[in-house]
């Protein structure tokens, strides 16, 4: 049988979602998606910093494309993208849009080029959903972060002690130790939750984004804190994003 020929074989169609991009050159840009077989894509766009770029405003950060790539030796080239999802109503309010800054941050974080990534690639698809289905819910950010952490490997125990699996005494939460720790197995750093606190947090982590409880005021707040708290430990690095919005 012949040799596919060269041409055919370098093009490759794939979906992602854009997390981010940057100038190259004149007036192309590198755009980097997630996408869930591929993991993190790194593609040039041409012409497309140019007021009549073909591509539009189709590879803005948190749209959900469908595209064509030449393989070229260092970096792809895009030669044809159409939206799958833009999620409009994220991008017509600044609380959805730091919220959704935080969700591909933290995508961008737990992925890697070239291995793929279908589960955080499926959680940010649906929290990009559940931001642009409603106003942004309290614990919606928090509930994402409590996620990614599973996906990783690293999710937080809340109903048992990590230390022994202990289900009584519950008394202190550790970033290192991951999760709740019993009073035998504390160790230096671990911190005391005030009564509830951690079913709020049981209750957050395990709902649906798109279905998530009523928020409590009195313990929303604490939750996010700690969440963030736990997420940057273990991804070591700032979420600058969260910095933003604080």
């Amino acid at each position: 049988m012949a040799p596919v020929p060269w041409h055919i074989v370098a093009l490759r169609n794939d979906q992602g979602i854009v997390l981010r991009g940057f100038p190259f050159g004149e007036a192309d840009r590198v755009v980097v998606l997630l996408s869930p077989n591929s993991g993190k894509v790194r593609a040039v766009a041409k012409g497309v910093r140019k007021t009549k770029s073909r591509f539009g405003g189709r590879l803005e950060p948190f749209t959900h494309v469908d595209l064509v790539v030449y393989e070229g030796r260092n970096l792809g080239t895009i030669t044809q993208v159409s939206v799958i999802e833009a999620f409009p109503a994220v991008r017509a309010d600044l609380d959805r849009v730091l919220a959704a800054g935080t969700m591909v941050e933290v995508a961008d974080a737990i992925t890697h080029e070239g291995e793929p990534a279908l589960r955080a690639f499926l959680l940010l698809q649906r929290g990009l959903k559940a931001l642009d289905a409603a106003p942004r819910h309290p614990d919606l950010v928090a509930a994402f972060l409590l996620k990614a952490a599973a996906v990783v490997g690293v999710a937080p125990a809340f109903d048992h002690c990590a230390g022994c699996g202990r289900r009584e005494d519950l008394t202190r939460f550790s970033f290192a130790g991951g999760g709740v720790l019993c009073e035998n197995d504390r160790i230096p750093g671990a911190i005391v939750l005030r009564p509830g606190l951690t079913g709020y947090l049981a209750g957050i982590a395990s709902a649906d984004l798109a279905a998530l409880p009523a928020s409590d005021p009195a313990f929303s707040g604490e939750a996010m804190g700690v969440t963030r708290r736990f997420i940057e430990y273990h991804l070591e690095r700032r979420l600058a994003s969260l910095t933003v919005d604080g």
